[in-house]
């Protein structure tokens, strides 16, 4: 993976978004670059990974449910009572086809950037917390903490966002992922036994 190759991805990309969508992406790329490069991580698979991240998102629900039957990839319960959770797995599916990308690292962290997951990765942290930190969010409650905290412990930032993610969720018509709570639980405990 190098910056060209990250470039035609960009010009590629550019035309399957929205403007709206398109300046979110730019914001995750940017904002998991600097977070890759607060953690000492790779800079170019973070920024390849937070520019494909919503690879899929250009697709109504129907669409993407259909286009999961129609790929052979696994919907869960939870993801058929919310099918806009299926960008994320549609997203990796599509990085890997239709962008080029080989790297396991980016297409686990472009599947797992909505509902996280035990045991994330630092490139899977990164990319989730990039797309919830980016500049052009500024709906979340806690979110300048979390912004600074992102870079002080993802592990601290993990918890945080999962636990607003699941209060948000709690009063909303949207159902809970179960790999959202799971995520949270193990982001919990392992800060419980960290103290």
């Amino acid at each position: 993976m190098s910056k060209n190759n990250l470039e035609v991805m960009r010009k590629k990309l550019k035309k399957n978004l929205d403007s709206y969508r398109y300046h979110h992406t730019l914001g995750v790329m940017y904002t998991a670059a600097s977070l890759a490069m607060c953690y000492g991580m790779d800079i170019i698979q973070a920024e390849t990974a937070g520019l494909l991240h919503d690879c899929a998102k250009c697709y109504t629900d129907e669409e993407q449910l259909a286009l999961c039957y129609k790929y052979n990839i696994e919907v869960t319960e939870a993801e058929q009572k919310s099918p806009y959770l299926l960008h994320a797995k549609l997203g990796a599916y599509f990085a890997s086809r239709s962008y080029g990308v080989s790297d396991q690292e980016i297409l686990d962290a472009i599947r797992y950037h909505t509902t996280g997951r035990p045991g994330m990765t630092d490139l899977e942290k990164v990319i989730y917390l990039a797309d919830y930190i980016e500049p052009m969010r500024d709906k979340a409650s806690n979110l300048k903490r979390i912004r600074r905290l992102a870079f002080v412990s993802l592990d601290e930032a993990m918890y945080s966002v999962l636990k607003d993610t699941l209060h948000y969720l709690e009063n909303s018509p949207k159902s809970v992922d179960p790999a959202t709570e799971e995520a949270y639980e193990y982001y919990a405990k392992k800060l419980y036994e960290k103290e």
